[in-house]
Protein backbone atom coordinates (compact mmCIF):
# COMPACT_ATOMS: atom_id res chain seq x y z
CA UNK A 1 0.00 0.00 0.00
CA UNK A 2 1.41 3.45 -1.24
CA UNK A 3 2.09 5.31 2.17
CA UNK A 4 1.08 9.33 2.21
CA UNK A 5 2.94 11.53 4.79
CA UNK A 6 0.78 14.43 5.77
CA UNK A 7 2.42 18.22 6.23
CA UNK A 8 2.53 21.38 6.97
CA UNK A 9 3.43 23.91 4.13
CA UNK A 10 6.46 25.15 6.03
CA UNK A 11 10.16 24.25 5.12
CA UNK A 12 10.21 22.28 8.33
CA UNK A 13 6.94 20.62 7.15
CA UNK A 14 7.89 19.58 3.78
CA UNK A 15 11.41 18.65 4.60
CA UNK A 16 11.05 16.45 7.51
CA UNK A 17 8.06 14.74 5.44
CA UNK A 18 11.08 14.54 2.57
CA UNK A 19 12.86 12.76 5.78
CA UNK A 20 10.43 10.40 6.80
CA UNK A 21 9.46 9.46 2.90
CA UNK A 22 13.39 8.89 2.29
CA UNK A 23 14.13 6.59 5.24
CA UNK A 24 11.15 4.69 4.90
CA UNK A 25 10.22 4.86 1.15
CA UNK A 26 12.86 5.55 -1.22
CA UNK A 27 12.79 2.73 -3.28
CA UNK A 28 9.14 2.70 -3.86
CA UNK A 29 6.37 5.03 -4.49
CA UNK A 30 5.31 7.28 -2.16
CA UNK A 31 3.38 10.57 -1.63
CA UNK A 32 3.47 14.02 0.17
CA UNK A 33 -0.07 15.83 0.42
CA UNK A 34 0.25 19.10 2.35
CA UNK A 35 -2.21 19.70 5.28
CA UNK A 36 -5.34 21.52 4.16
CA UNK A 37 -4.68 20.28 0.69
CA UNK A 38 -5.07 16.83 0.80
CA UNK A 39 -6.31 14.86 -2.38
CA UNK A 40 -7.91 11.18 -1.33
CA UNK A 41 -7.01 8.36 -3.01
CA UNK A 42 -7.62 4.92 -3.24
CA UNK A 43 -5.13 2.05 -1.46
CA UNK A 44 -2.67 4.75 0.34
CA UNK A 45 -2.01 4.59 3.96
CA UNK A 46 -2.28 8.34 4.92
CA UNK A 47 -0.16 9.44 8.24
CA UNK A 48 0.90 12.62 9.90
CA UNK A 49 4.48 13.52 9.99
CA UNK A 50 6.33 14.59 12.99
CA UNK A 51 7.78 17.50 12.53
CA UNK A 52 10.85 18.50 13.46
CA UNK A 53 13.98 21.64 13.17
CA UNK A 54 16.56 18.11 13.25
CA UNK A 55 14.90 15.95 10.40
CA UNK A 56 14.84 19.54 8.29
CA UNK A 57 18.36 19.98 8.98
CA UNK A 58 19.37 16.27 8.36
CA UNK A 59 17.68 16.43 5.44
CA UNK A 60 18.79 19.23 3.80
CA UNK A 61 22.72 18.74 4.55
CA UNK A 62 21.17 15.69 2.86
CA UNK A 63 20.64 17.23 -0.43
CA UNK A 64 23.99 19.52 -0.37
CA UNK A 65 26.07 16.48 -0.09
CA UNK A 66 25.08 14.55 -3.27
CA UNK A 67 23.13 16.94 -5.03
CA UNK A 68 25.19 19.44 -4.35
CA UNK A 69 24.45 23.21 -3.53
CA UNK A 70 22.60 24.59 -6.77
CA UNK A 71 20.28 21.99 -6.73
CA UNK A 72 19.40 22.53 -3.23
CA UNK A 73 18.84 25.90 -3.68
CA UNK A 74 16.17 24.82 -6.50
CA UNK A 75 14.86 22.66 -4.09
CA UNK A 76 14.25 25.34 -1.39
CA UNK A 77 13.04 27.53 -3.94
CA UNK A 78 10.38 24.75 -5.77
CA UNK A 79 9.26 24.13 -1.32
CA UNK A 80 8.57 27.78 -0.91
CA UNK A 81 6.02 27.93 -4.35
CA UNK A 82 2.31 27.67 -4.38
CA UNK A 83 2.58 24.62 -5.98
CA UNK A 84 0.01 21.76 -4.47
CA UNK A 85 1.70 18.89 -5.42
CA UNK A 86 5.68 20.53 -4.84
CA UNK A 87 6.89 18.27 -2.03
CA UNK A 88 6.10 14.92 -3.90
CA UNK A 89 7.56 16.39 -7.15
CA UNK A 90 10.81 16.46 -5.09
CA UNK A 91 10.83 13.85 -3.61
CA UNK A 92 10.40 11.98 -7.40
CA UNK A 93 13.07 14.40 -8.42
CA UNK A 94 15.27 13.09 -5.47
CA UNK A 95 14.75 9.66 -6.08
CA UNK A 96 15.60 10.11 -10.52
CA UNK A 97 18.81 11.53 -9.09
CA UNK A 98 20.00 8.30 -7.59
CA UNK A 99 19.60 6.57 -10.90
CA UNK A 100 22.51 8.88 -12.59
CA UNK A 101 26.42 8.29 -12.06
CA UNK A 102 26.56 12.37 -10.71
CA UNK A 103 24.00 13.28 -8.66
CA UNK A 104 25.10 16.25 -8.85
CA UNK A 105 24.08 17.06 -12.16
CA UNK A 106 20.65 15.87 -11.35
CA UNK A 107 19.00 19.74 -12.94
CA UNK A 108 20.68 19.21 -16.29
CA UNK A 109 17.91 16.03 -16.87
CA UNK A 110 15.33 18.85 -18.13
CA UNK A 111 14.11 15.74 -19.78
CA UNK A 112 12.18 14.29 -16.78
CA UNK A 113 9.13 15.79 -15.77
CA UNK A 114 9.58 16.17 -11.98
CA UNK A 115 13.11 17.67 -12.72
CA UNK A 116 11.54 20.23 -15.09
CA UNK A 117 8.53 20.43 -12.65
CA UNK A 118 11.72 21.53 -10.00
CA UNK A 119 13.25 23.71 -12.44
CA UNK A 120 10.32 25.88 -13.24
CA UNK A 121 8.93 26.20 -9.79
CA UNK A 122 12.28 27.58 -8.44
CA UNK A 123 12.44 30.16 -11.15
CA UNK A 124 8.92 31.64 -10.73
CA UNK A 125 9.73 31.60 -6.97
CA UNK A 126 13.10 33.84 -7.96
CA UNK A 127 11.57 35.85 -10.15
CA UNK A 128 8.55 36.33 -8.01
CA UNK A 129 11.23 37.68 -5.35
CA UNK A 130 13.44 39.69 -7.55
CA UNK A 131 10.30 41.57 -8.36
CA UNK A 132 9.31 42.28 -4.87
CA UNK A 133 13.03 43.76 -4.06
CA UNK A 134 11.73 46.14 -6.58
CA UNK A 135 8.47 47.15 -5.96
CA UNK A 136 8.44 47.28 -1.82
CA UNK A 137 7.12 50.39 -0.59
CA UNK A 138 7.75 50.94 3.37
CA UNK A 139 6.25 53.33 5.60
CA UNK A 140 7.06 55.01 8.48
CA UNK A 141 5.16 53.82 11.40
CA UNK A 142 3.87 56.51 14.42
CA UNK A 143 6.19 54.28 16.31
CA UNK A 144 9.32 54.58 13.56
CA UNK A 145 9.00 50.94 12.63
CA UNK A 146 9.11 50.96 8.99
CA UNK A 147 6.38 48.49 7.28
CA UNK A 148 5.26 47.13 4.36
CA UNK A 149 2.47 44.49 3.28
CA UNK A 150 2.73 42.58 0.11
CA UNK A 151 0.40 39.48 -1.24
CA UNK A 152 2.96 37.26 -3.04
CA UNK A 153 1.82 33.83 -4.80
CA UNK A 154 4.79 32.10 -2.97
CA UNK A 155 6.40 32.00 0.41
CA UNK A 156 9.47 34.80 -0.28
CA UNK A 157 10.18 36.33 2.22
CA UNK A 158 12.92 34.63 3.46
CA UNK A 159 14.17 35.19 -0.38
CA UNK A 160 14.16 38.97 0.06
CA UNK A 161 15.05 39.53 3.96
CA UNK A 162 18.56 39.08 3.12
CA UNK A 163 18.39 42.08 0.64
CA UNK A 164 16.63 44.18 3.02
CA UNK A 165 18.44 43.26 6.42
CA UNK A 166 21.55 44.50 3.86
CA UNK A 167 19.73 47.86 2.81
CA UNK A 168 18.38 48.87 5.92
CA UNK A 169 20.64 47.07 8.54
CA UNK A 170 20.11 50.20 11.33
CA UNK A 171 16.52 50.75 11.02
CA UNK A 172 13.35 48.72 12.46
CA UNK A 173 11.07 47.27 9.81
CA UNK A 174 8.98 44.83 9.18
CA UNK A 175 7.06 43.02 6.11
CA UNK A 176 3.78 40.85 6.75
CA UNK A 177 2.82 38.65 4.13
CA UNK A 178 -0.94 38.77 3.60
CA UNK A 179 -1.53 35.34 2.30
CA UNK A 180 0.63 33.70 4.31
CA UNK A 181 -0.16 35.74 7.45
CA UNK A 182 3.58 35.65 8.22
CA UNK A 183 5.98 38.34 9.37
CA UNK A 184 9.30 39.20 8.67
CA UNK A 185 11.08 41.36 11.52
CA UNK A 186 14.31 42.95 11.72
CA UNK A 187 15.33 44.98 14.80
CA UNK A 188 18.42 47.63 14.05
CA UNK A 189 21.69 45.61 14.54
CA UNK A 190 19.87 42.09 15.20
CA UNK A 191 19.67 39.07 12.67
CA UNK A 192 15.92 39.42 10.20
CA UNK A 193 13.64 36.27 11.39
CA UNK A 194 10.10 35.29 10.77
CA UNK A 195 7.31 35.19 12.60
CA UNK A 196 4.04 33.43 12.35
CA UNK A 197 0.36 32.61 14.35
CA UNK A 198 0.22 36.56 15.05
CA UNK A 199 -2.39 38.46 13.91
CA UNK A 200 -1.73 41.86 12.45
CA UNK A 201 -2.72 45.35 14.28
CA UNK A 202 -4.58 47.03 11.60
CA UNK A 203 -4.77 50.16 13.47
CA UNK A 204 -1.44 50.11 14.48
CA UNK A 205 -0.40 49.75 10.51
CA UNK A 206 -2.54 52.21 9.85
CA UNK A 207 -0.90 55.05 11.57
CA UNK A 208 1.69 56.83 9.78
CA UNK A 209 3.95 59.76 10.74
CA UNK A 210 2.93 63.28 9.57
CA UNK A 211 6.12 63.14 7.46
CA UNK A 212 5.39 60.06 6.12
CA UNK A 213 1.95 61.46 4.75
CA UNK A 214 4.01 64.14 3.11
CA UNK A 215 6.31 61.95 1.41
CA UNK A 216 3.69 59.72 0.12
CA UNK A 217 1.93 62.91 -1.70
CA UNK A 218 5.62 63.93 -3.06
CA UNK A 219 5.58 60.58 -4.72
CA UNK A 220 1.75 60.27 -6.09
CA UNK A 221 2.55 64.01 -7.41
CA UNK A 222 6.46 63.03 -8.61
CA UNK A 223 4.93 59.71 -10.40
CA UNK A 224 1.77 61.48 -11.96
CA UNK A 225 3.96 64.60 -13.49
CA UNK A 226 5.90 62.78 -15.36
CA UNK A 227 3.46 60.82 -17.23
CA UNK A 228 3.35 61.84 -20.24
CA UNK A 229 -0.50 61.04 -21.50
CA UNK A 230 -0.02 61.40 -25.35
CA UNK A 231 2.49 57.86 -24.58
CA UNK A 232 0.84 55.60 -22.10
CA UNK A 233 0.86 52.61 -23.04
CA UNK A 234 -1.14 50.26 -20.61
CA UNK A 235 0.08 46.76 -22.20
CA UNK A 236 3.87 47.84 -21.96
CA UNK A 237 3.35 48.86 -18.30
CA UNK A 238 1.56 45.66 -17.41
CA UNK A 239 4.66 43.88 -19.07
CA UNK A 240 7.21 45.99 -16.67
CA UNK A 241 4.55 45.66 -13.67
CA UNK A 242 1.77 43.54 -13.37
CA UNK A 243 -1.54 44.36 -11.66
CA UNK A 244 -0.85 42.34 -8.31
CA UNK A 245 2.09 43.96 -7.51
CA UNK A 246 0.07 47.58 -7.43
CA UNK A 247 -1.91 46.64 -4.40
CA UNK A 248 0.46 47.78 -1.92
CA UNK A 249 2.25 50.23 -4.15
CA UNK A 250 2.10 54.20 -2.72
CA UNK A 251 1.74 55.43 -6.21
CA UNK A 252 -1.15 53.14 -7.32
CA UNK A 253 -2.68 53.42 -3.75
Amino acid sequence: MKQVYICHDTVTGICSALYDAWKEARDQEAGIELKGRIQQRLFCEYREVAESERKSAVLQRMIKRNLGYNTYWDIYHAILSDDDEKAEVVFRMMQEARKIEDSTRIMEHLGNPDVARVFELSRRVSNEAHAYKEFIRFRELENRVLFSEISPKSQVLTCIAGHFADRFPLENWMIYDKTHETFLIHVERRPWKLVRGETLNMDAASRVTEEQRKYEELWRGFFNSIAIKERENPRLQQTHLPKRYRREMTEFS
